[in-house]
This record gives C-alpha cells, sequence and structure tokens, in this order.
C-alpha cells in the first residue's frame, strides 16, 4: 500500500510591546492585546508572578486586580495571582511545576484562557512550558521584567525546565500570544540583573551588526551608569534582531546550527559549575571573553579586536574569568568546561556546531574545537583578570 503523506503550514505571529506603567489605569496596551483575539469576551487570564518583582513591587498584586476590575468587558480574573519563587531555581523545582499543573486544573483554566507570566527569565521560562504541556497548549503572555529577558529569552519561542540536572533538559518551542515590555520593572533591578542583559545584546551585535556593537560601545558608560534612554535603545534594537532571526529559517532549530548561541556552550556549563550563583548574562559575557580569546588564537580574530572587545565588556562591569572556568574534572586534568561541548552538541542535537568571530560583526560557524586552544584560551582570561581590578558582582 502507498503511504500516506501529510503536509501543512502553521502561520505564528505575536507582537512586542513597548511600554511603561503597564497597569496604570489608563494604560491600555494590555486590553489593546487582549482585544486582537476575536472570541468571545471577556477573556479569562490567570497571572503567575515571579516573587522577586512581587517583593520589590508591593502594590503589584493589588494593581493587577484593580486594573481587570476596571476592564471587565475586556478580561476577567479566574483566581488570584499566584506569586511562585524567581530565579533558576524555580526551573529545578519539579514541585513548582506541578504546583502550576494543579492551578491549570484547580481554576479551569482552558486553552481559550490567556497565562500571564510576569517575572525574568526563568520564571518566564517554566510558566511557558507550564502553558504550553496543559491541555496541549493555553495561550500565554509574558511581560518580562529584567533586561536580559526584555532584549533576549522572551522575545523568543522557547520553554524549558531544567532536568537530570541539564539545563534546558526539557522543553517546548511555542510562540507566546504576545510580549510586552514594561521599562518600570527595570527600575528595581539591582546593579547585576541590570547590567546582565546587555551582555547578550554585545553577543548579537558581535555576531550580525558592527554598527550596533559599535553604538553599545559609545553608550558603555551610560549603560553602566544605569540610563534608561540608554537601557531602552539597546533592549529595543537586540530585541528586534532576536526576533528578526527566529523569524527566519529554522524557528524551532530542527537543525544543527544555533548561531545566536554565540558564548554560551561554556556560559551554560559555568552555570552549573557555580551552582548558578553565576547569573546567565554574567556567564554569557565570560563565554564570550572564552570565544573571542580562542578566535584571536586561532588566526580569525586581530589581537586589537580582541582587546576591543574585552574591555567592552570590562567597561560594562562584567568579569571575563571566573575561577570556574579553570576548574578540572577529577582524576582527568580535563577543564571541566569542556563537557560543556558534549552538553551542548546533545542538547541541540546534529554535529557540534559552534559561533566564532571572523571579525566584530561576522560570525561564523565551526564543528570542531580544540582543547589545547580552549587552555590557552583560559589561561589567558585568568592572566588578565589577575592585573584586573574586581568588578562589581
Amino acid at each position: 500500500m502507498e503511504p500516506i503523506e501529510q503536509s501543512f503550514t502553521v502561520k505564528f505571529k505575536y507582537g512586542v510591546y513597548f511600554t511603561k506603567g503597564l497597569f496604570n489605569p489608563g494604560n491600555t496596551v494590555l486590553t489593546d492585546v487582549l482585544q486582537q483575539d476575536k472570541g468571545t469576551a471577556p477573556r479569562k487570564v490567570f497571572f503567575v508572578i515571579d516573587r522577586g518583582v512581587a517583593d520589590a513591587h508591593p502594590q503589584l498584586v493589588q494593581d493587577i486586580k484593580s486594573y481587570v476590575s476596571k476592564h471587565p468587558d475586556t478580561m476577567k480574573l479566574l483566581a488570584d495571582p499566584m506569586v511562585i519563587t524567581g530565579g533558576e531555581e524555580v526551573k529545578n523545582s519539579t514541585e513548582l511545576l506541578l504546583q502550576l499543573l494543579e492551578a491549570v486544573n484547580t481554576h479551569r483554566i482552558d486553552r481559550h484562557a490567556y497565562f500571564i507570566a510576569i517575572g525574568g527569565g526563568a520564571v518566564l521560562d517554566m510558566a511557558g512550558f507550564a502553558a504550553a504541556i496543559a491541555h496541549r497548549g493555553i495561550r500565554h503572555i509574558r511581560i518580562p521584567t529584567t533586561t536580559l529577558s526584555q532584549d533576549d529569552s522572551a522575545v523568543g519561542v522557547k520553554n524549558s525546565f531544567n532536568f537530570f540536572g541539564k539545563k534546558n533538559f526539557l522543553g517546548t518551542f511555542v510562540p507566546p500570544f504576545a510580549v510586552i515590555n514594561d521599562s518600570d520593572f527595570l527600575l528595581t533591578l539591582d546593579d547585576r540583573d541590570w547590567r546582565a542583559g546587555i551582555s547578550e545584546a554585545v553577543k548579537v551585535a558581535l555576531i550580525k551588526d558592527a554598527a550596533f556593537y559599535n553604538q553599545i560601545k559609545r553608550d558603555a558608560a551610560k549603560l553602566a551608569q544605569r540610563d534608561m534612554p540608554a537601557m531602552q535603545k539597546l533592549i529595543h534594537r537586540c530585541a528586534e534582531m532576536h526576533v528578526q532571526h527566529i523569524g527566519g529559517a529554522d524557528p524551532f532549530e530542527s537543525g544543527s546550527s544555533r548561531p545566536l548561541d554565540f558564548g554560551h556552550w561554556a556560559a551554560h556549563k559555568l552555570e552549573q559549575l557555580t551552582n548558578y550563583h553565576l547569573r546567565h548574562g554574567e556567564a554569557v559575557a565570560v563565554g564570550m571573553a572564552l570565544d573571542v580569546a580562542y578566535s584571536m588564537l586561532k588566526g580569525m580574530l586581530t589581537e586589537a579586536e580582541y582587546e576591543n572587545v574585552l574591555e567592552l565588556l570590562e567597561d560594562l562591569g562584567f568579569e571575563v574569568y571566573v575561577p570556574a572556568l579553570s576548574q578540572e574534572e577529577p582524576g582527568t586534568g580535563q577543564l571541566s568546561v569542556i563537557k560543556g561541548l558534549q552538553e551542548f552538541r546533545e542538547h541541540l542535537g546534529g554535529q557540534l556546531t559552534i559561533m566564532l568571530l571572523n571579525r566584530i560583526g561576522e560570525g561564523v560557524e565551526v564543528h570542531h574545537i580544540e582543547e589545547p586552544l580552549v587552555l590557552q584560551a583560559v589561561n589567558l582570561l585568568k592572566k588578565r583578570h589577575q592585573h584586573q581590578p574586581a568588578a562589581n558582582m
């Protein structure tokens, strides 16, 4: 008998919106987003909030309730907002994941309702994963509250949960219904979290856009001093570049290439090695420094370009070396971070594909990394660190 073949295309469309004071009574961004759904009003909504955000904004829960009550024709709360632990811990806790799924069941959150998550990237990852697997998919709206989530992780299509001691081992590719960036949430970030998301902008600029890189270079002092207009400009351009890439040829990463993960093969391992004390953006900064040093040692980058990039990272307040980078596997003498190469390949599948630099603004994919050169690059960064004043970590 002849095989039966099926082929179809599913169109995805979502917007990334920019505002301030999202839950002020006169702000209509959220109601406008919900009204894009031409279904039956009012739209049923359920909020999940990062505890760190709730603590920094004590009136947030009440503001949400008040906002919803003032728009009864547009939305209806299915339950009080649920406040959960933030940070990477949330992606390691099966108990918290089950609590979200229990909330879906208890409050009858169906596929026509909206799961609205407010928080940093880890909370958005886990809440999006819970929404994606409940009822085979509940619409979710992301309201990112950190620079890292506003310019990178929240604007994409990935949701994830850590498992077997591996970052993002479980996950889904499910685009959000919308992403809403509220700059007011950035005002209460500590300096580390303010800075962390800048590394993702440096990353995408290094591999795709030299002009954007030069703009970050010019704004480095302002960014380090928490200048909001400079940060808003950076976030908008970085988010724009991520969205443009995601909408390209391989949005669900079915191949072996993941060019936007420049600096990430080491970063993911460094997060694990430091028990996640190192924030993702900080780990990416170290990972980029490693790959820039490696690219220079391979003869791809000039020493001047190497210095240019590392000076920028340091001007922004990042460490370009942490002791975990030199950590060795017991009894082997091999750098522990090298294991990140294999884990990176396993996570994506297919052949090892790592992004390096030909020049600032131009990335190039390679399929082999020389361990001796990695060790040289680590030692180069370690020596540099020993001669630099400590950054404010």
